[in-house]
């Protein structure tokens, strides 16, 4: 039996409000066997927000605490808030063989891009500016003036994604959550991640012969 690979580590971050957490939840839903880590936050919980399901709410007592344990794989504080990823639920899923998506701001894209070189790094863009302050007001979520700064910070926030692995432009979601699927299925069959230990196994059971 060949040993099982690890699971992929799939890191999808872009700007706030581009829907990257959208994309993620309606690929998880038709993926079965795919792992969506749930990050911790102090921030307050939004409308219609389900702790454990988009973010486990905690206090910022207990977010430091578990930064001195080291708890996270990564964490930031943005805007005020501290967001964080828990370590051992993603290295015991990619150990069992699990592909884990981490839904992240660019912050701890970075931190986790570094420790795990093999990471596979999507950005996600909005059609265009003017598209991204529609979503942000949307959200109702924001002041005027919280609107503004995360506007005037975007241009920033999109030139990054030029050292990522793929980009996503989040027009259409049927279509960005295929991308993101098509991106997943293509990296898992990179020879240098599972396809070199397949081709051993078939040659050790002389499963390929010349001619």
């Amino acid at each position: 039996m060949p040993k099982k690979p690890r699971g992929l580590l799939i890191v999808v971050t872009g700007p706030s409000a581009v829907g990257k957490g959208t994309i993620c939840r309606a690929l998880l839903a038709e993926t079965p066997g795919l792992r969506f880590s749930v990050s911790c936050t102090t921030r307050p919980k939004r409308p219609g927000e389900v702790d454990g399901v988009e973010y486990y709410f905690i206090s910022k007592e207990e977010f430091e605490r578990r930064i001195a344990a080291g708890e996270f794989l990564e964490w930031a504080e943005v805007y005020g808030n501290y967001y964080g990823t828990p370590r051992a639920y993603v290295e015991e899923m990619t150990a069992q063989g699990h592909d884990v998506i981490l839904d992240i701001d660019r912050v701890g894209a970075r931190a986790v891009r570094q420790q795990y070189p093999d990471a596979v790094s999507v950005f996600v863009i909005p059609p265009s500016l003017e598209a991204l302050r529609q979503r942000i007001t949307a959200r109702g979520t924001e002041s005027p003036e919280a609107v503004e700064r995360r506007l005037a910070e975007a241009p920033e926030w999109i030139r990054e994604g030029l050292t990522y692995d793929y980009v996503i432009v989040n027009d259409d979601l049927s279509r960005a959550v295929a991308e993101l699927r098509a991106i997943i299925i293509a990296e898992k069959a990179r020879t240098k991640r599972n396809g070199a230990a397949l081709i051993e196994t078939l040659l050790e059971k002389g499963a390929l012969t010349d001619g």
